[in-house]
């Protein structure tokens, strides 16, 4: 491994080094589903005691009524007690994501503990054709949503056919649910199978699905929501007028939300298939968001008992990390990582931990950096475009970053210069990609910079553009989201400084970031760059692939999701990597596909569309000394949605 530039080499924490087959396998707990047969197992199941007595109170059917024929059997370390309110914080309105990460991890399969494998979930079983041109998935019948009414192949087909690819819902279908710029076609086999078909071979399709944007299949209930669908109901435009909405699509979407807008979570009445079912929505105004136990929830631990065994979820909104650590070292919150995991405040959480009844567990890290900067080479300024396009401008500002003095002084010296790509260890390392102009040398800076002609100075020795305006751009960073990157990038702007392009940091609020990234208005911006240990679900640091991610370049990737109907047409190196992405995720064959995506990072490394700081660190959580069934450590990233996977309805309190 190549030693850290600029001072001298440290030992690199091993946990910060080690790829998921070496960190995650064999390492998590036990937390994965079983497949016992037979309705005998839902007849002799148990239930949470305010269900029961709904039941006696005649409410609510028999829970041998609301289980499907064969539920879904969890394993549990310790069988669970019912009861309880599990508080966790957000931060303001735009933290959706927040409420999915412990809620929504209900698609027709999902990843094991490890993430080293696909199991079953809302499908028990499914059957793939040799060319992964077919699947084939067979639900549990006689499941229900949370309001009781029957989820069968008819909610899938209506969730892909109606929903995920009609255009007036959709700019372009899911990348989760499209290959080869074509997206699937769902098929009712019978009211408990369903067939997805693809025109070109789709071998990652079942990971895809694992991650949160492949929810889409079991996301809007056809009973429900194709109320406001005008296949279904002529009057659907109407009545978006009547609600004071711009159209159906726009009503439809407060109605049945979409997998991480805030309105998912906004709508008390829309059925789910999730553990708890909201009772106080994520709206405007909210102080908090209370979810409520779903009587008809499919799974059940290994004694019988139907999940989860948590009455309820509080979920409180606060506007500063301040509030949350308050919350969080006075032992308020029983499971919280969002938003207080930074490095800084690990201490402090340490040294409270008798005070707040609490422990700290283990993340691993699955992201390749901890700050990644976008330049926006598809600006809307000519001259702003003109100067980020040149590659050598953006070596020249890589080089132009002192990273040992960030990794030192925000990072803690827990990491090491790092651009992107697979991390270290992994089967897929780039070299080049991962290391190449990450070594601290003004004078190199300077002379690139001088040679591509921003060689003349103002008269506080900023360099001028050709066009004489002063070398300058906004990078938009979101402090609720990363605070670490504020402080990396306020010493960024002085590294910079001293080679003459000055910068301002701009800290916006997520919903502003967004907006500006989709109406491509920003100059540049930061993220935490994906793709570490999953290149194949998150490459959007790689080439052009996500339209809100991919923020060097967001026009191109939406020209990718959209087959080429929107957004703006790539240069040829993109197309390239697009098309060989798009071979490497028909591919089954692991070898071949390692082959194809190296093709993929050789391209990245020689463009450099993008830099990063530092490799990307493991993280922490707090957990409540009471709250039991939680693993000491877990994955940490978007594509395994913590702490989702690690089945959040089987942790109880003693």
């Amino acid at each position: 491994m190549s030693k850290n530039q600029g001072r001298p080499p440290r030992a690199t924490p091993e946990l910060c080094r080690l790829d998921r087959r070496q960190l995650l396998q064999g390492a998590m707990g036990t937390a994965v589903a079983l497949a016992l047969p037979g309705s005998a197992f839902a007849q002799g199941a148990k239930e949470a005691p305010d269900l029961a007595k709904l039941v006696a109170d005649k409410k609510l059917p028999p829970l041998a009524e609301r289980l499907p024929s064969r539920p879904l059997v969890v394993p549990v370390e310790k069988v669970g007690r019912y009861g309880g309110t599990l508080r966790r914080g957000l931060r303001g309105s735009s933290d959706h994501n927040g409420i999915l990460k412990i809620v929504g991890n209900q698609g027709l399969v999902r990843w094991n503990l490890a993430y080293t494998e696909v199991l079953p979930c809302v499908a028990e079983k499914w059957d793939v054709n040799a060319e992964a041109t077919e699947f084939v998935f067979h639900l549990r019948p006689g499941m229900r949503w949370s309001d009781g009414h029957p989820f069968t192949a008819d909610d899938i087909v209506f969730a892909i056919e109606d929903c995920a690819k009609n255009p007036e819902l959709f700019r372009s279908p899911p990348s989760t649910i499209t290959i080869a710029n074509a997206a699937c076609t769902a098929t009712k086999i019978d009211d408990n199978t369903v067939r997805f078909t693809f025109k070109a071979p789709y071998a990652t399709f079942l990971e895809a699905l694992a991650t949160p944007l492949g929810q889409y299949p079991t996301l809007f209930p056809r009973h429900y929501c194709s109320r406001f669908h005008p296949k279904y109901n002529p009057e659907a435009n109407n009545q978006a007028k009547a609600a004071n909405m711009s159209d159906w699509a726009a009503l439809f979407r407060v109605k049945c939300g979409d997998v991480e807008i805030p309105s998912r979570w906004g709508n008390p009445e829309k059925p789910v298939l999730d553990p708890w079912v909201i009772a106080e929505p994520y709206t405007g105004g909210a102080t908090r968001v209370v979810l409520e136990r779903n009587p008809y929830f499919w799974q059940v631990d290994t004694a019988g008992n139907q999940l989860p065994y948590i009455d309820r979820l509080n979920l409180g909104i606060s506007q500063d990390v301040e509030s949350l650590m308050i919350d969080a070292v006075s032992g308020k919150l029983d499971i919280q990582d969002r938003h207080i995991d930074s490095l800084q405040n690990k201490p402090t959480l340490s040294r409270n931990m008798q005070k707040g009844n609490y422990h700290l567990v283990e993340l691993i890290g699955a992201s390749a950096q901890q700050m990644q900067i976008y330049l926006n080479i598809t600006h809307k300024d000519p001259a702003m475009r003109a100067m980020f396009s040149n590659k050598r401008f953006r070596q020249a500002l890589s080089h132009g970053i002192n990273r040992a003095e960030i990794i030192e002084l925000v990072y803690l010296g827990q990491s090491e210069p790092y651009q992107t790509g697979p991390r270290p260890g992994h089967p897929w390392y780039h070299e080049k990609l991962a290391r190449q102009f990450t070594e601290y040398d003004q004078a190199k800076a300077n002379a690139i910079l001088d040679e591509i002609g921003y060689n003349k100075r103002d008269a506080q020795n900023f360099r001028l553009r050709p066009d004489g305006q002063k070398i300058f751009f906004s990078v938009d960073v979101i402090p609720t989201l990363a605070p670490d990157q504020v402080d990396a990038l306020e010493l960024v702007k002085r590294h910079w400084s001293a080679i003459g392009v000055d910068i301002k940091v701009n800290t916006i609020e997520r919903a502003l970031y967004y907006t500006r990234g989709d109406n491509n208005d920003h100059d540049a911006a930061t993220w935490s760059g994906p793709g570490g240990l999953d290149p194949m679900m998150d490459p959007r640091d790689y080439f052009a692939q996500h339209p809100q991610g991919t923020r060097y370049g967001l026009p191109w990737a939406l020209w990718y999701v959209s087959g080429g109907k929107d957004g703006m047409e790539p240069p040829e190196h993109q197309k390239k990597r697009m098309q060989l992405f798009d071979q490497a995720r028909g591919t089954a064959d692991l070898g071949q596909r390692a082959e194809i995506m190296k093709q993929v990072f050789d391209i990245a490394a020689e463009e450099f569309e993008s830099f990063g700081i530092c490799l990307y660190c493991n993280s922490f959580g707090v957990v409540s000394n009471k709250l039991q069934n939680v693993p000491p450590r877990y994955p940490n990233s978007w594509s395994w949605p913590n702490p989702g996977p690690a089945l959040p309805q089987q942790f109880f309190f003693t």
